[in-house]
């Protein structure tokens, strides 16, 4: 068994004993990092909207759902444990996923559709399925730096599919592929 491949069995191994004894719950921090992707969501539109009323009080609100943010980002991304500007990092990462999610929802709406991440089809010309692609990626990327698999200066290179991890079927493993493995919000 080469390296990589070593590497990911013990990871899989790894996620499945701290599942087990309770240590790390997966399901709950995806649904927490959804949340805070609405908060980021959330933080934008109060500035807009104070911006463009002239009234304070959406400053104040903002402030409020920042720190609501802050608090709860704080669950996923440890400080201390953390090298680096990674708390910057992940919170821009979901911002970005969750804006892109949101841009690709309306081109679909307005008959530009993806199909499903499993069974799409090649054509360039959807826009829809570009832009939940790269939200995707950049959602898997916040897994990565979040369960410590990748370190700040492999972004590019992992982001860029250049360095996918091995897997048992000799098939390389993708960063989707690992989240699509280990974070499962409906898996209670």
């Amino acid at each position: 068994m080469d390296i990589e491949r070593q590497k990911i069995k013990e990871l899989l191994e790894k996620i499945e004993k701290l599942k087990k004894t309770g240590e790390i719950d997966l399901s709950t921090e995806e649904d927490l990092s959804i949340a805070i992707m609405n908060l980021l969501s959330l933080e934008e539109h109060f500035y807009f909207t104070g911006e463009k009323t002239g009234k304070a009080d959406y400053f104040d609100l903002l402030n409020e759902v920042r720190s609501i943010r802050k608090d709860l980002l704080g669950k996923l991304i440890d400080k201390k444990q953390h090298e680096g500007e990674t708390w910057c990092i992940s919170k821009h990462l979901l911002a970005a996923a969750m804006r892109l999610i949101e841009v690709g929802a309306k081109l679909q709406s307005d008959s530009k559709k993806a199909e499903p991440r499993s069974e799409r089809s090649s054509a360039a010309g959807d826009e829809a399925k570009k832009l939940f692609d790269y939200a995707y990626k950049l959602y898997s990327l916040f897994w990565a730096l979040r369960l410590k698999l990748i370190d700040t200066a492999g972004v590019k290179e992992t982001a860029a599919g250049d360095k996918p991890f091995g897997s048992a079927q000799d098939k390389p493993w993708t960063l989707e592929d690992i989240v699509d493995k280990l974070v499962d919000c409906c898996d209670e």
